[in-house]
């Protein structure tokens, strides 16, 4: 794989601790500002709202920028955002940072995302992808336990400042190691009326609805995972962090292994993930009760869970292909969008008083929701290739001409 995509990847660890750190980190920050916890939730839920936005707000006016230019200022408006939360006098400015950082966050991947796929080889697209993105699963992983660590032994701001230097070295590391032209560094071709075209296509809407509910059922189970680790199978709360690493390393191993299975056949790969995603969700709230399923069962649903993401972001760019960093950063925004259904959607169940592992079972019917609208855009779309759309000229005109005797696409 080209050095590029490790430029990204720390990139991408940056804006991973950036976005989960907070976490571990609220009873501390919440005290030092004197907020409650409602409050000091705010820098989770702010953050989660500007990555929407950034997602597609900020790749849209750098639609015109070239790609590396536009992630060198992305990563500079990421170490800003990172500095002034290390600075923070008083909570609004804390979360005016978070803000700040979190505006980079769809448009780094969705802009990084293309960037990737124009420098690989044709089968190696959705590696090249799960690549980038290895750098925010390898922060679940690693990163957030130790950046919690850091926090409460030298102070939460000291985390901060560990995140802004990791921030210049993805600068420095995307400067140097990131070709300026060539390799489909350019910018996004046809300019923004083109790049807004791409959302003529059925099949663009299709996977921005199919990123939303597929994520957010793996969310639903996830955000309420705790209660129901310590509530229902018997953890101590003290356990928890550490619990989170196993679900961490799942969705590390599940990222590259999606990433492998899309290149060979994407369609098929993500119909196969949806639906074991839905089993594993629900046998996880059926076998909560005990320990050691619980723990199998976190594994898998992180990994079958992430294993979607590399599929998600290269079949929106399929369809795409044109002008497909737009609609690049806009699935990013699904994800979060998805985070937030999820969140939402688990939060009923636990308020109706249906048990901790309500939040499971919610997951599980959202995913069966976003399994039947991918078998949907399938039949709409008469099959899927299950080659990469980012090749040359000849290889797009044959696709087309076997789309149109397929009945179109």
């Amino acid at each position: 794989m080209p050095l590029a995509l490790y430029a990204l990847a720390v990139g991408g660890f940056g804006i991973g601790l950036t976005e989960f750190v907070i976490m571990g980190l609220l009873p501390e920050v919440g005290a030092d500002f004197d907020v409650t916890p409602t409050v000091a939730g705010y820098l989770v839920s702010g953050y989660a709202l500007a990555v929407a936005v950034g997602g597609v707000g900020l790749t849209a006016l750098l639609n015109t920028v070239n790609r590396k230019r536009a992630l060198l200022l992305l990563m500079v408006l990421f170490i800003a955002g990172n500095a002034v939360s290390a600075l923070a006098a008083t909570y609004e400015v804390m979360l005016a940072g978070r803000v700040l950082a979190a505006l980079c966050h769809g448009a780094f991947f969705g802009i990084g995302a293309v960037l990737a796929a124009r420098i690989v080889p044709p089968h190696r697209v959705a590696a090249a992808i799960s690549l980038m993105f290895a750098g925010l699963t390898t922060a679940n992983v690693l990163g957030v336990p130790f950046g919690t660590f850091l926090g409460q032994a030298l102070g939460w701001r000291s985390t901060f400042w560990a995140i802004t230097a990791i921030g210049i070295a993805a600068f420095v590391g995307i400067a140097l190691l990131v070709p300026g032209r060539g390799a489909g560094q350019e910018h996004a071709e046809g300019g923004l009326r083109a790049e807004l075209g791409a959302f003529r296509s059925v099949q663009v809407w299709l996977s921005l609805a199919v990123t939303v509910l597929g994520f957010g059922g793996m969310f639903g189970g996830f955000t309420y995972i705790a209660f129901t680790l310590t509530e229902v199978s018997g953890f101590a709360s003290t356990t928890v962090p550490w619990l989170l690493v196993l679900f961490g390393v799942g969705l590390f191993a599940g990222n590259l292994l999606g990433g492998h299975l899309a290149d060979r056949a994407l369609g098929r790969t993500l119909l196969v993930l949806f639906t074991v995603l839905a089993l594993v969700l629900a046998v996880f709230a059926l076998v909560a009760h005990l320990a050691w399923a619980a723990l199998a069962a976190l594994l898998l649903m992180g990994a079958f869970g992430f294993a979607t993401v590399p599929g998600l972001q290269m079949r929106i760019m399929r369809f795409a292909h044109r002008a497909p960093t737009l609609a690049s950063g806009a699935n990013i925004a699904a994800f979060n969008v998805g985070n937030a259904l999820g969140a939402w959607a688990g939060g009923l169940g636990l308020a109706a008083g249906l048990g901790y592992t309500s939040p499971l079972w919610t997951g599980a019917g959202i995913t069966l929701v976003g399994l039947a609208t991918l078998v949907l855009a399938v039949r709409l779309r008469g099959g899927e290739f299950s080659r990469s759309p980012f090749r040359g000229p000849e290889a797009e005109t044959a696709e087309k001409v076997v789309a149109s005797e397929r009945g179109g696409i």
